[in-house]
């Protein structure tokens, strides 16, 4: 990151105020928004599978194109103030950007109150070494690998 972040700036910016670096910085790594995720038809009710976006890299836990992800894979949602009022609730419950739009704080673990990159996965909120890549699981079968920890 070439420009400094503002001291604490997630407990005073406005999301759509905030730099592109502090943007940046509120994704704390867990890697769970590349899963892939079922929606109940009738409910609308979202459950995340451990089948990942075939661009996630489950040692990193990070995007393996991240720059040009859209246009490897056009379904790729991707995430901006403009956009999160749409998505939010597509996001997993622990995510920094849909904590913040729903008026939470970031969560314990989050790299930016410890200071450590590695906490999220030290604190086993990561899915660093949990998925499977969706070009090996049918999507017939992804309810066969739903995520059962997300909060």
């Amino acid at each position: 990151m070439s420009e400094k972040l503002r001291h604490r700036f997630w407990e005073t910016i406005p999301l759509n105020s905030m730099t592109p670096q502090e943007w940046e910085a509120l994704c704390d790594g867990c890697g769970r928004c590349c899963l892939n995720k079922l929606e109940d038809i009738d409910t609308g009710e979202l459950v995340f599978t451990r089948v990942a976006c075939r661009l996630f890299d489950d040692s990193t836990c990070r995007c393996g194109n991240y720059d040009i992800r859209k246009q490897i894979v056009p379904e790729c949602v991707v995430l901006t103030p403009e956009t999160l009022d749409d998505i939010a609730y597509w996001m997993p419950a622990t995510c920094a950007y849909r904590r913040l739009h729903e008026g939470r704080t970031l969560p314990e673990w989050h790299p930016l109150i410890t200071g450590d990159a590695n906490s999220p996965h030290s604190a086993g909120m990561s899915m660093c070494g949990r998925t499977v890549p969706e070009f090996e699981i049918p999507v017939e079968d992804w309810e066969d690998h739903l995520l059962e920890d997300e909060t």
